[in-house]
């Protein structure tokens, strides 16, 4: 499946893991052309099963993704609609279509993510930033709105209701070290740190099944939303299209023919194991 013809990014493929690259000069701004990228690219992905994981980054030395751009926000209305009347706004319909891909995604942060930057990376599976050159913030309050990209929605789910506000409120920066803390993050690594360890976490989720990791996905996510009785039925649900797509059941057969949930070895190792039995086809 090729990957190419984008304006705003650039991306390489490595087996089952596709890394994309912002490089929009001067500053990644979160403009049209990128959100059509996006679009493209996820068009290309949701119908993709070779690629399993796929990892955000910037070419760009200071910024991650930048705020969203002005230029589409200063033609907004300045008349307030009904509920009735309102309409998902493009950047909102573009990160959750991110935020749905079947592949895991990951938002390797090493520069300023802010507005509609941090909430891109907020529409991401996992975030992972660096010390010392990560920053975050919501400016929106400042501008007179909110945030708007799912910025006022996600934050709260990530957070908790009373740190999203002081995120959203204070309209301030905030480090990889503070991000980790709110929990808007995974965890924060040294500069020198975090290329190996996403590298390595991509790797390893890149062994498993595709059919698994988007079951696996899907479950979290709906269990957010839902009360657990529901929560637990959706769980049982993406169990039964996992093991209809996947080597799910001869897996279990040969570790029930091999004895090996009874070995202590076996359970001492289950790290390395769960590689192992990718064998298992």
């Amino acid at each position: 499946m090729a990957y190419e013809n984008y304006t705003t990014f650039k991306t390489t493929k490595d087996g089952a893991v596709l890394t994309v690259s912002f490089d929009y000069p001067p500053v990644n701004v979160q403009g049209i052309p990128m959100l059509d990228d996006l679009n493209r690219l996820a068009e290309t992905l949701e119908g993709e099963s070779s690629t399993k994981v796929v990892v955000f980054q910037s070419a760009h030395p200071e910024i991650f993704v930048a705020h969203a751009d002005t230029n589409f926000l200063k033609d907004m209305s300045t008349t307030a609609v009904s509920r009735d009347e309102v309409k998902l706004l493009y950047l909102q319909t573009t990160l959750e279509r991110i935020s749905k891909l079947p592949q895991a995604t990951i938002a390797k942060i090493e520069g300023f993510a802010r507005g509609g930057g941090h909430e891109f990376a907020l529409a991401c599976d996992m975030r992972f930033a660096a010390r010392g050159k990560a920053k975050f913030m919501q400016m929106e309050v400042g501008m007179g709105i909110l945030p708007c990209g799912g910025g006022a929605s996600r934050m709260a789910r990530q957070t908790g209701l009373g740190r999203a506000l002081e995120i959203i409120l204070s309209a301030r920066d905030f480090d990889a070290d503070d991000a980790v803390a709110y929990g808007t993050i995974n965890k924060a690594l040294d500069a020198d740190k975090i290329g190996a360890y996403v590298d390595e976490l991509a790797k390893r989720i890149a062994h498993f099944p595709a059919d698994s990791i988007n079951a696996c996905k899907q479950a979290v996510y709906a269990s957010i939303d839902k009360p657990i009785e529901d929560a637990l039925t959706e769980e049982a649900y993406w169990l039964y299209q996992a093991t209809s797509k996947t080597p799910a059941i001869k897996r279990f057969q040969f570790a029930d023919d091999k004895g090996f949930q009874n070995d202590m070895e076996n359970q001492r190792n289950w790290n390395q194991g769960v590689i192992g039995i990718q064998e298992i086809e």
